[in-house]
């Protein structure tokens, strides 16, 4: 029988957590807020490298590049190399090169993620482009009413469509502003069309950092505070997930939900301490 120090919100048993080899990271609303770290993150890093298990920070947020990642958490004391990162920038690169190879790419996005793509080897660009056979837009916390009208524009186009990634909202220190998701549905607003989406909820970005770490579905969990995309990945990737409540999910949400986490718990300091 499960003991009581064992149980999540619901109280299910989640003595499987002490079994789990590789945990993959959201990060906005789960290990921090906007340049806030939240308190249990430290603790529950080191806890994981104590027990012989390795982190890895797979975010959807699509404004940053590895570098700036590396930068941002070093900032709140957490050790990592890029190594320790997995994007959903690095998932569209892959995607584009499996599909769209070799293609012009129209990126309405912010200065890294142009540079970062470039970087990954993809030939994009910021600025109108008649030979763009690609619109692919991400979270722009850049954006200006004239990229929105030149990616209105670059619509009208037979282009393929894509998005970084689905999310609606990024959590801040203030509350929540709009990320790609939302982007996305003021476009279909003025243009009809909608894009398909890279990041979480598919579940690459699990699949080939299990593969990277040889780590099996069994020995591992994702923990984020998103349903419909972090805890959704993770069902899609066949591994089993943890739900955060420090970001956006919240327990009406967890009431109406199709994608169930297999366990529900506050915040990370909780799950250090289920760790101890």
């Amino acid at each position: 029988m499960p003991t009581h120090d064992l149980l999540d919100h619901f109280g299910r048993d989640c003595s499987a957590l002490l079994g789990k080899r590789l945990w993959l990271f959201d990060m906005d609303g789960t290990i921090y807020e906007g340049e806030r770290v939240f308190d249990g993150t430290l603790d529950l890093l080191a806890r994981i490298r104590e027990r012989g298990g390795r982190s890895v920070f797979i975010t959807n947020n699509s404004s940053k590049n590895v570098g700036d990642y590396v930068a941002k958490v070093g900032r709140m004391g957490i050790e990592a190399t890029p190594e320790d990162f997995f994007t959903s920038v690095e998932a569209t690169a892959r995607y584009l090169k499996e599909h769209h190879p070799g293609e012009r790419v129209y990126v309405q996005g912010t200065r890294s993620l142009v540079s970062e793509l470039a970087r990954l080897g993809i030939d994009d660009t910021a600025e109108e482009d008649p030979t763009a056979t690609v619109v692919l837009i991400g979270f722009d916390t850049e954006l200006t009413t004239e990229k929105l009208r030149s990616t209105c524009r670059m619509l009208n186009h037979d282009v393929a469509y894509l998005g970084c990634n689905p999310d609606l909202v990024c959590p801040t220190e203030y509350g929540f502003e709009p990320d790609c998701g939302s982007m996305a549905i003021a476009l279909r607003n003025a243009t009809g069309k909608y894009p398909h989406f890279i990041g979480k909820p598919e579940p690459d970005m699990i699949d080939i950092v299990r593969e990277k770490f040889g780590a099996t579905a069994a020995e591992t969990v994702v923990v984020g505070d998103r349903l419909y995309t972090d805890i959704a990945s993770g069902r899609n990737a066949g591994v089993d997930t943890v739900c955060v409540l420090s970001g956006e999910a919240t327990l009406d949400d967890l009431a109406t939900t199709e994608f169930v986490p297999t366990w529900v718990i506050d915040d990370v300091r909780e799950v250090w301490r289920l760790l101890g």
